[in-house]
């Protein structure tokens, strides 16, 4: 399958921070989160399709090890259990919202913060 994000799969991905990573995917979970609200599920899948490669791609990122990365495969497990599964872990599009949305106030942090040293 050809990827959604052909530049940040061949490693570009790999240069970003976590919290921006994970900002970036939660902007696409909360465009599925949005879709699905809407009753578009073929906008919500393509979004699904398209966070999900980039939370794969986190996941397989070298830096990451340990607790860190089987936190990142619990996301992914919750996501899925959500979206396609019996939502077992009682998951909310509140609480999925809330989770990316720290990562990406962080990110914008991050982002300040270097533009402020130039």
């Amino acid at each position: 399958m050809k990827p959604f994000h052909p530049g940040l799969a061949a490693g570009r991905w790999h240069t970003f921070s976590l919290a921006a990573q994970l900002a970036n995917v939660g902007s696409e979970m909360g465009r599925a989160l949005v879709a699905r609200a809407a009753g578009d599920t073929q906008r919500m899948d393509r979004a699904l399709d398209r966070g999900l490669e980039l939370l794969d791609l986190t996941i397989v990122d070298p830096r990451y090890r340990g607790r860190r990365r089987r936190e990142l495969c619990r996301v992914r497990e919750v996501v899925c259990d959500f979206f396609f599964g019996d939502n077992e872990f009682g998951s909310t599009p509140e609480l999925i919202d809330r989770y990316f949305m720290a990562f990406a106030i962080d990110a914008r942090r991050q982002k300040l913060a270097e533009t402020t040293r130039e």
